[in-house]
């Protein structure tokens, strides 16, 4: 049966609307989601260029790279680790359709021809990795996505005619229009953060459409939904497109942010970040990529001073890094957001005993 038909047929399995994954997190009517909103929006008064960009704007690129492996994870059960070397692609091929210092390998198109072609490229890419790793599951969804990151960094690495081999592309253009140019701190703060909010309203959305629906039906008994008449692999495969598209504007947003790319930016290495990122927000709510990036950007900017400080090389940073994802893991299936609900539930509980014992 087509993908439209079975999207339609979702409110068969009652069960699936049940799921606590439907509900996103932090909820519109939350105090605390209102004051986030405001500092993000004020956050150009209160920040400095470091701050804003290399903390907070990074924050979003990176949330948003790993909300596209939460979409995939949470939603549909699959584990992608292709999703920032879909994000990279995307660059490689903005830097490549674009204008840079490399005149012998940039085309020279303008910034807003090469955007949409580079974005309809990576999806493409994506969605093609997506129809071969459905063809598996568990480890060897994994194994696929991740053979595919490996290869295209030893690609890019060792290709120079295309991908200028290790020295990647430099001094890649960035928009200019309406007489503002948008690279600027302030004015590409505001774009990544319109961005990153579109991204996480569209998960969010899609998580309670029919198609959302039928997706975590499919991740949670694939043979009943079949059964059902829903085309299993088609669902599957529509989830990757819509991933890359995802993992594509991340992508288009870090080339615009470095100006550069290069070999080190789509390593095995930075794939497996993305998982880390995403597991420590949380892998169930479109919010948790965004907290694990933040997380994650604050250690590995602040955590190689602090290890210096109390006599430790620098350089492994990645300790801490560690370190907390597996506290986190260790502690709580859900990431931050699972130990904040736990934190908030017992608080609850606390109170409402003292309320029980005042009464009696």
């Amino acid at each position: 049966m087509s993908l439209s038909h079975g999207a339609h047929a979702h409110a068969t399995p009652s069960a699936i609307a049940a799921r606590p994954s439907l509900r996103t997190w932090p909820e519109i009517n939350n105090p605390a989601a209102w004051i986030v909103v405001i500092i993000l929006l004020i956050m150009p008064l209160i920040a400095n260029g470091f701050f804003l960009i290399e903390i907070f704007g990074t924050t979003l690129i990176l949330g948003t790279v790993a909300l596209s492996l939460m979409f995939l994870a949470g939603y549909g059960g699959m584990v992608s680790l292709m999703q920032l070397t879909i994000a990279g692609f995307a660059g490689y091929m903005y830097a490549i359709l674009g204008m840079s210092a490399s005149a012998n390998i940039s085309l020279g198109w303008p910034w807003w021809l090469a955007t949409p072609m580079a974005l309809a490229l990576a999806t493409i890419f994506g969605t093609l990795g997506g129809a071969l790793a459905v063809r598996t599951a568990g480890i060897y969804t994994i194994m696929i996505t991740l053979a595919i990151a490996a290869a295209f960094f030893y690609f890019t690495n060792q290709n120079w005619p295309l991908f200028n081999g290790h020295t990647g592309i430099n001094t890649i253009a960035t928009p200019h229009f309406l007489g503002v140019d948008w690279r600027a701190d302030i004015p590409f703060y505001y774009v990544v953060l319109a961005v990153a909010a579109l991204c996480y309203f569209a998960v969010g959305y899609l998580s309670r459409a029919p198609f959302g629906l039928a997706l975590q039906g499919v991740r949670d008994n694939p043979r009943r939904m079949a059964a059902l008449g829903f085309n299993v692999n088609a669902h599957r495969v529509a989830a990757y497109a819509g991933a890359s598209f995802i993992a594509a504007l991340g992508g288009i947003l870090q080339v615009w942010n470095y100006r550069q790319i290069a070999p080190g930016s789509v390593s095995v290495g930075a794939a497996i970040d993305i998982l880390i990122i995403a597991v420590v927000g949380g892998i169930t709510r479109p919010v948790g990529p965004f907290i694990g990036a933040f997380v994650f950007v604050i250690l590995r900017t602040f955590a190689l001073d602090f290890l210096v400080k109390i006599g430790l090389d620098g350089n492994r940073f990645r300790l801490l890094i560690g370190l907390g994802f597996l506290a986190v893991v260790f502690w709580s299936s859900d990431g931050v957001i699972g130990l904040w609900e736990r934190w908030t539930r017992s608080r609850s509980g606390v109170a409402a005993a003292d309320r029980r014992h005042g009464h009696g």
